[in-house]
């Protein structure tokens, strides 16, 4: 290791080529000191834990986090005891019943793992998942009627329904019996149904707000598990173990970009666990179909898996990914897992068309770039796509992003929003929907969407920015990178590697680690297809570290890594390079610095 002080930001970086001061993630030198002392760790990843505000008491249960140590009290869930006696009732009485879901990875976790735990108490449930084209997001009445017109007595939503106030209000009247299990945001008045369990419902004691629908469906089961236990029904047969589901509970955590803290943490780190066993048939043909291997980790779920089960969201069929997890048919597994790899080929050059147009029309519009939210709208953006072309827009410009594709014929425009730490865009675009700006929005903090209006979408666009100026400005001044630690290029090496994983999963509230090394020199500069920037670092000790830069050719910290010009400091994450059973790590690149004008 090596010393990172400096008067004006670690390694003096006040200001690198994306435009942040390095800084020294801050940790207690106290809490640093005894966590090195009762876990016998080093000094860098002692700070390291301390940093993530992790007291010195705290260590062994973060390190190796339990579910019996971290697991709610599902009755300490407004609704959770409820929900689970209206749905053993309705095992009891046999009533058709049927599960609504979200079409994202979130939604089809949340129902595979109910319709499983159906399934091993002798009850098949049919999954309903709105088409996003046609039908959009969450209930509609349309939808409710056409499941009450099939015979269906009880529905079940989950990752959505907190906020379909209409919809939930046609359920009552057409006697549609309705259970919410959600995690969203939603409004202080409470929608009537026969349950609504939301660990962000005003007034829920839980503290789980962090959780993902798939989390708080985890937590169901346990209910379920009682209630059932309680009324006798598994004298004679075997309770359902619920441990067998994990990797669907942490599959949902990981892909909706969840706070990895308390049980959260617990559940994903478990579920991995049990992800890597690869029992799920749907999961491991995806895994086999995208050619991936290995023990699961973060980057198998939100890279390899994730992207694949929602492209059946996004631009092919919405029930495609529930049906994949939900599945115990290997063929039918397979075919599916085929079916969705296709589609997330189509969805990536859709995708990349968009992100370009979008590019072009932020550059050649007046103060866009500068505004404190970047919106772009265009007519025939597909609606499947526009998230993920606004979280690039958010990488790129660091700040909120909210993309519109404008639908001329329906008169309607589709939006998908991503926000930056710091800036609370869910609860934005609540305020632009009760000020009248909006057919229909909401969210959370990171993530919203939006139905409005073409003509609308200039008065949008002045509402939010006016909205949220002061915080997008706040949120920049404390837009810097925090350092875990400084390395040489040949001391980044898989040791370290492997010391610093024991702090994962990785994910919001928990960072991955952020290494910097100083006055490196680029050797080797290939520019990849896709815009990505591959390099060798080598620095003063004789060390080499093979880097990466994704998506940055055209960035200034992309012409930097090309360009070759002298020393340069360096930081991002080490991820492992196994590549012929080498058995190294490969740098991938997050920032860059110019020594000679980091001021």
């Amino acid at each position: 290791m090596a010393d990172g002080s400096a008067a004006a930001g670690y390694l003096g970086v006040s200001r690198s080529l994306t435009g942040r001061a390095w800084r020294e993630r801050p940790a207690d030198a106290d809490t640093v000191r005894r966590h090195q002392l009762a876990l016998g760790l080093s000094e860098p990843l002692a700070r390291a834990l301390a940093s993530r505000g992790v007291p010195a008491d705290g260590g062994e249960t973060y390190l190796n986090p339990t579910l019996k140590a971290l697991f709610p009290d599902p009755s300490s869930f407004l609704d959770m005891d409820r929900a689970a006696q209206v749905l053993i009732d309705a095992l009891l009485a046999d009533r058709p019943m049927t599960v609504f879901a979200d079409y994202d990875v979130d939604g089809a976790s949340s129902a595979a793992q109910i319709v499983r735990w159906f399934r091993a108490m002798g009850k098949e449930l049919p999954i309903y998942v709105p088409d996003r084209m046609t039908e959009g997001y969450g209930p509609s009445p349309a939808a409710f009627r056409k499941i009450r017109d099939s015979g269906v007595e009880l529905v079940v939503t989950v990752d959505c329904g907190a906020a379909a106030y209409e919809a939930l209000a046609c359920a009552k009247e057409i006697g549609l019996e309705v259970v919410v299990i959600d995690h969203h945001l939603m409004r202080d008045q409470i929608p009537e149904v026969a349950a609504l369990v939301n660990p962000n419902r005003p007034g829920c004691p839980s503290g789980q707000g962090v959780l993902a629908a798939a989390g708080v469906a985890f937590v169901l089961l346990a209910a379920l598990n009682r209630e059932a236990r309680g009324r006798g029904l598994f004298e004679g047969r075997g309770e359902p173990d619920l441990r067998q589901w994990l990797d669907l509970a942490a599959l949902g955590a990981i892909c909706d970009v969840t706070q990895l803290v308390g049980f959260n943490r617990a559940l994903t780190a478990q579920g991995l666990k049990v992800m890597s066993a690869w029992r799920n048939p749907g999961l491991k043909a995806l895994l086999d179909v995208a050619k991936g291997s290995g023990p699961a980790g973060v980057f198998h779920a939100g890279f390899i898996l994730g992207p694949r089960i929602n492209a059946g969201g996004r631009i092919g069929r919405s029930d495609l990914g529930a049906r994949l997890l939900s599945t115990d048919d290997p063929d039918e597994a397979i075919a599916l897992a085929a079916e969705l790899d296709a589609l997330n080929a189509s969805r990536k050059e859709v995708e990349k068309e968009i992100l370009e147009e979008a590019v072009r029309i932020v550059e050649r519009e007046s103060n866009q770039a500068e505004a404190p939210l970047v919106l772009v709208a265009a007519d025939g953006w597909h609606p499947g796509v526009i998230g993920i072309v606004a979280s690039r827009l958010r990488e790129r410009y660091r700040k909120p992003a909210l993309v519109i594709g404008v639908d001329r014929a329906a008169n309607v425009g589709k939006g998908s929003g991503r926000s930056q730490a710091g800036v609370n865009l869910g609860r934005a675009v609540q305020a632009a929907f009760e000020e009248g700006l909006l057919l229909a929005g909401g969210g959370h903090a990171m993530a919203a969407g939006l139905s409005v209006r073409p003509d609308m979408i200039p008065d949008l666009r002045d509402f939010l920015n006016t909205r949220l100026a002061a915080e997008t400005q706040a949120a920049a001044a404390e837009d810097g990178l925090d350092i875990d630690a400084l390395v040489t290029a040949g001391g980044a090496d898989r040791s370290l590697y492997g010391a610093f994983q024991r702090l994962a999963p990785f994910g919001p509230g928990n960072p991955e680690p952020m290494f910097a090394t100083a006055n490196v020199r680029v050797e080797r500069p290939m520019a990849l297809r896709g815009g990505h920037v591959r390099v060798t670092l080598t620095d003063g000790s004789g060390g080499r570290l093979k880097a990466v830069a994704w998506r940055a050719e055209d960035t200034d910290l992309g012409r930097a890594l090309l360009g070759g010009a002298g020393a340069l400091h360096v930081a991002g994450r080490l991820k492992p390079d196994d590549w012929q059973g080498r058995e190294s790590v490969e740098l991938e690149i997050e920032d860059v610095a110019d020594p000679r004008r980091v001021g």
